[in-house]
């Protein structure tokens, strides 16, 4: 004897699901989502711009100028530490959005 498996539309509902967590709107709009997923796309477009741009910014602001004037701050080691890592992370991340839009 064989099963026939059927989801009777899961997996499309799951990934419906998922959408519209990703871009923080209620249950309300799931129907939306299904029925007209334009204006949600043109959003999360939207939304990856601004995230783009705001890692742009982080580089930008923890890149070193020449002009800088040379102030000293007392720091700890740590706090030290996961400031590179965060750096570190940023840069990363960055280099690969870079990498990614450079690719055909």
């Amino acid at each position: 004897m064989s099963i026939i498996e059927h989801d009777f539309g899961l997996k499309l509902r799951q990934t419906e699901r998922r959408f519209r967590k990703l871009l923080s709107l209620n249950a309300l709009h799931e129907a939306n989502v299904r029925a007209n997923p334009v204006p949600y796309l043109e959003r999360a477009s939207e939304r990856i711009y601004q995230l783009e741009n705001a890692l742009f910014e982080a580089v930008q602001a923890a890149t070193p100028t020449t002009d800088e004037p040379a102030d000293t701050v007392v720091v700890g080691k740590a706090e030290y530490q996961r400031l590179l890592n965060c750096q570190a992370i940023v840069a990363a991340a960055f280099s690969s959005l870079v990498s990614d839009d450079s690719a055909p």
